[in-house]
């Protein structure tokens, strides 16, 4: 969540950062509320204070008083101030809970670069790599890996429901070297790598910014429990350090993070989503950095992960475009969020670029409400850390590139070069 200073020293600035977010009209309403309610909760908290204050100097005097009678009045007022402070008190909690859920509501700040408006108005920033030019009429992943018999919807459906697949022989092959290829690399730039529970705490899911519950949830909760399966080893990872302070000395922490994923993928549908490109399960290799509470260091941090990103989609030779993302289409914690998309000639009539990574700068939108800190040594209090999250690999949108791209007209499938090693061959299906 934002700072509740900014909002209160500018109000309006808050406002129109909501405007320009597209978020709902009775989120943007929040603002004046939240301005209207912390007047109301400083105003609790004198009342307790002055409260807590006549406690003590009755108390005092009621120690030294000698003549019974008065000091039986004096117990009296000290019983009277003790439930007075103690409704008041209880008055305060409520207060105090209800600016936090309503802050919760509001998205993070926008970075000044970021376009202003809706999903139109993202900015290319660079393209890598030519579209291939196929001598023959290219097929969809959908129909390579049926004729190869590597991707089963069908027996998916039957068995679990639409949006759930088996894969099979080399598919299983190209889905665990994809799973290598980003960990060594992300090892070699100096991540750690973990394997990460699939379901977390809903309050973790709460604080990196997700809903678990309500309708618009992308989220599979399980029922008569506390917990939700996640839908990214974000969650997880930054639910890592909920509640710790952390040495400065040790970040930033850059952490890699495997995990399968699961999203209802509410009221998504169409042609280009068809096959392997939205699922409600797939594995993802995700990194995580917890840096300083600077926008400096969350800034080098962002372009880091951007250029992973990149290194990785250029070492599988696919072609791809870098955007920068609206202000309008932006997650809640994200301050700045770089997408790549990737060249798929079996989407739409002639090909079209897909998302298969995102990189989101949060600051330190998530830390506050997993209350994540860092202490300097030598220097009194604390700060809140930065988080950022970037995919490495989503491993279901990379086969869908993959088999698309390296597609021969015999119906064969190349190999990228790096990925050869862990498949143990060239060619699937030769």
């Amino acid at each position: 969540m934002i700072d509740l200073k900014l909002l209160l020293a500018d109000p309006a600035a808050i406002r129109r950062n909501c405007q320009a977010r597209r978020v709902p009209d009775d989120v943007t309403a929040e603002v004046d509320r939240l301005v209207e309610l912390e007047a109301r909760r400083k105003a609790a908290l004198q009342e307790v204070e002055e409260l807590r204050r006549r406690q003590n100097e009755i108390a005092q005097a009621t120690g030294k008083e000698k003549d019974p009678a008065r000091r039986n009045e004096l117990i009296a007022e000290g019983k009277r101030l003790k439930e007075e402070a103690t409704a008041r008190e209880e008055e305060l909690r409520t207060l105090e809970a209800e600016v936090r859920d309503r802050l919760m509501r509001l998205p993070n700040l926008t970075h000044p670069e970021a376009p202003v408006g809706g999903e139109d108005a993202s900015r290319e920033l660079r393209r890598w790599g030519e579209p291939r030019r196929f001598d023959f009429t290219p097929k969809d992943h959908v129909e390579i890996g049926k004729a190869l018999d590597i991707l089963d919807f069908e027996a998916g459906g039957k068995v679990t429901g639409h949006g759930f697949y088996f894969l099979k022989g080399d598919a299983v092959l190209l889905d665990l070297a994809l799973q290598q290829y980003a960990l060594q690399m992300l090892i070699r730039e100096g991540f750690r790598p973990i394997i990460t529970p699939d379901l977390a705490r809903n309050a973790i899911l709460e604080g990196i910014g997700f809903q678990p519950r309500g309708p618009e949830t992308q989220v599979y909760s399980i029922e008569g429990t506390d917990l939700s399966l996640i839908g990214t080893a974000e969650i997880t990872l930054g639910g890592l350090h909920a509640d710790e302070i952390l040495d400065a000395a040790r970040l930033p922490l850059k952490y890699v993070g495997i995990s399968h994923c699961f999203r209802t993928e509410a009221g998504a549908g169409g042609r280009v989503s068809k096959g392997l490109y939205r699922v409600h399960q797939f594995t993802k290799v995700e990194m995580f950095a917890f840096t300083e509470g600077t926008l400096e260091a969350s800034g080098r941090m962002h372009q880091e992960l951007l250029r992973i990103e990149e290194a990785i989609f250029q070492g599988l030779g696919l072609p791809y475009r870098v955007l920068d993302i609206a202000s309008g289409d932006l997650g809640g914690p994200a301050y700045r969020k770089f997408d790549i998309e990737a060249w798929m000639p079996g989407r739409g009539d002639a090909g079209e670029y897909g998302e298969v990574t995102s990189t989101s700068d949060c600051t330190d939108y998530q830390a506050r409400r997993l209350n994540i800190r860092y202490k300097q040594a030598g220097q009194k209090g604390t700060r809140f850390v930065h988080t950022l999250n970037g995919t490495a690999i989503a491993v279901s949108r990379a086969l869908l590139a993959i088999l698309e791209n390296y597609q021969r007209a015999d119906g064969t499938v190349d190999v990228p070069e790096v990925l050869q090693p862990w498949v143990g061959k060239t060619t699937l299906g030769a």
